[in-house]
């Protein structure tokens, strides 16, 4: 059982950066797949980046590669997103999930555990 917290989440004008976090319960997080995801009002959920279980492979979606990186402390079971040169349409809650499958997994019926949420908005 993996149990996630996301933060980082806030206002920022475009052009800016923000980091979130993704912070898990559990003695095995070190074994977990994690992926970051967003949903827009009005829009279905939508894959953002995920990073395999030792960090070594990561995936993007086109909306935010060269923009956004993903990262994982696992000593301190923490996923990061840096996402840098936002932009209104990255405006969405962030979501991180956990899955002990396949790395690489972009649908979100894929992962097993997730997280509450965490805003960002982006202001033009």
């Amino acid at each position: 059982q993996v149990q996630l917290v996301e933060s980082g989440g806030g206002l920022v004008q475009a052009g800016g950066s923000l980091r979130l976090s993704c912070l898990a319960s559990g003695r095995t997080f070190s074994l977990y797949n994690v992926g970051w995801f967003r949903q827009a009002p009005g829009k279905e959920r939508e894959f953002v980046s995920a990073i395999g279980w030792n960090g070594r492979n990561t995936y993007y979606a086109d909306s935010v590669k060269g923009r956004f990186t993903i990262s994982r402390d696992n000593p301190k079971n923490t996923v990061y997103l840096q996402m840098n040169r936002l932009k209104p349409e990255d405006t969405a809650v962030y979501y991180c999930a956990a899955d002990r499958g396949v790395t690489g997994h972009v649908n979100d019926y894929e992962y097993d555990y997730w997280g509450q949420g965490t805003q960002v908005t982006v202001s033009s």
